[in-house]
């Protein structure tokens, strides 16, 4: 999301930052238009990654970038983030424009991640495989 007081290409950056760089080229990001809680304008980009070795890389991107810190409170906080087979992930904004990738709560990056026909105790066991957490 890009409010009104954010320059649209720069969260563009951001999001882009967060993907492999092979990927950028080919993933397209849908743009729509919101109003805020005050009327103001909010710029919705949302994209899905359907290729199987797309979304693994996205995914391999993001679990060697997080952090030792961020990957143990995602850890212990698992539970919170799984919902019928999605993974929910809050990412900084500002930090990934920075080219980093941090857990983050105020003005997040929404991310999730469908993991077809797994139990929860699979997608932890992939989590732990791909060193997403410990």
């Amino acid at each position: 999301m890009a409010h009104a007081t954010e320059d649209p290409e720069k969260v563009l950056t951001a999001l882009r930052n967060i993907l492999p760089l092979d990927t950028t080229e080919t993933i397209v990001f849908a743009k729509s238009g919101l109003s805020g809680y005050y009327r103001n304008p909010i710029t919705l980009f949302e994209t899905r990654i359907k290729d199987r070795k797309l979304a693994q890389a996205a995914f391999e991107k993001l679990a060697a970038g997080l952090g030792v810190l961020d990957k143990e409170l995602l850890g212990n906080e698992l539970m919170q983030h799984l919902e019928r087979g999605n993974l929910y992930l809050r990412l900084d904004k500002q930090s990934a424009y920075l080219g980093k990738i941090k857990l983050g709560q105020t003005d997040p990056i929404h991310f999730r991640i469908h993991f077809k026909k797994h139990t929860t105790e699979e997608v932890t066991a992939i989590c732990q495989q791909y060193r997403l957490i410990p």
